[in-house]
């Protein structure tokens, strides 16, 4: 059975959680496409102790759509992480994700992100500490290690299992590596193999529907969750569940709709048109006339300027059959601000 503490979840793909991208209306996009789980974006646990408004603001959600919602946290200490996830709760909350496993500086220098698995005690006590204080179920994200020579998974998987960590993510790669290289799958298979009962969820490099469904094939985990390669593609999810690509018209009416959706969650036309640029650089990606389009929408600023590019380019741009399959990139230190 697919199961997240009590959540049956439909089937075992997920959205990954990413920062500066996975908002409210992406999320929602990828439920609608057939996304088993959306955690949302990490989310500082001291601004929500504060109750800092932009970091609230993170906090919104859809509840007719994002069922279970699973909200994403970081920090480093377990009294504060316990209190930010309370403040989760009240706003709606029903499975906390602990990020255990950005690489960025910024975290990771005030002892969260990757920075625990370098103490997996302390990472344990944090997940006790949550689960004790919110009843909710408690999810962790963490990576193989912090360099080549720490690569200390199963230590970490055994102390946030025996705290109460109801599933587990990983990214098969160092600390140090941060994106680069190549995710190494056999440490998901070892993983599963070393705790066989408990829901393992593998994530790294998976580009593709064929990628997702030979991950789930040669290491046993659980659940795939999908990062880089649902960018521009939501639709991946509903080929994973037998369905086809999008065609034109899907493609055109599902950027149209997203970015109307985050006009609507910005706020404010000229900062959503600016934000939203990265996301028509990926819904492009893979299409004839991308690098052309790519560099038309920077030079936009104005919704009905996007909205007219949208509709002539993606209405009728076929795909590029020598375009690179490759991975989009996030730009995670933007991403924090």
């Amino acid at each position: 059975m697919l199961q997240i503490g009590p959540y049956s979840l439909p089937n075992p793909y997920i959205l990954a959680p990413m920062a500066g991208v996975s908002e409210r209306p992406f999320r929602v996009i990828a439920f609608k496409w057939g996304a088993a789980l959306c955690p949302t974006e990490l989310v500082s646990a001291q601004g929500l102790m504060r109750a800092n408004q932009r970091t609230l603001k993170y906090l919104r959600f859809s509840p007719e759509v994002e069922r279970p919602y699973s909200l994403q946290i970081f920090g480093g200490e377990p009294e504060a992480m316990a209190q930010a996830a309370g403040v989760g709760k009240e706003y709606g909350a029903q499975i906390i994700d602990i990020n255990m496993g950005c690489p960025v500086k910024k975290v990771t220098k005030n002892g969260a992100g990757s920075a625990l698995m370098c103490e997996p005690v302390r990472a344990a006590r944090i997940v006790q500490a949550i689960a004790e204080a919110t009843g909710l179920p408690v999810t962790c994200k963490i990576r193989s290690g912090w360099d080549a020579h720490h690569r200390n998974y199963l230590q970490m998987a055994g102390e946030l299992f025996s705290a109460g960590c109801a599933a587990l993510a990983i990214h098969p790669r160092t600390r140090d590596q941060g994106y680069s290289g190549q995710a190494d799958w056999s440490v998901i298979a070892d993983l599963k193999r070393h705790f066989p009962d408990r829901t393992i969820i593998g994530n790294g490099d998976v580009k593709t529907p064929a990628d997702a469904r030979r991950m789930r094939e040669t290491t046993g985990c659980d659940f795939v969750m999908i990062g880089r390669g649902a960018l521009g593609n939501p639709w991946i999810f509903r080929e994973l569940a037998g369905g086809p690509p999008p065609t034109p018209e899907e493609r055109c009416e599902g950027v149209l709709e997203h970015f109307r959706a985050h006009v609507e969650f910005v706020g404010e036309p000229l900062g959503a048109v600016r934000s939203f640029r990265r996301h028509m650089a990926w819904y492009a990606h893979g299409l004839h006339g991308a690098a052309a389009f790519r560099a038309e929408v920077n030079t936009l600023e104005t919704p009905a300027s996007v909205e007219d590019a949208v509709v002539r380019f993606f209405a009728s741009a076929p795909v590029d059959p020598q375009a690179p399959n490759e991975e989009q990139e996030v730009d995670y230190r933007a991403a924090l601000g």
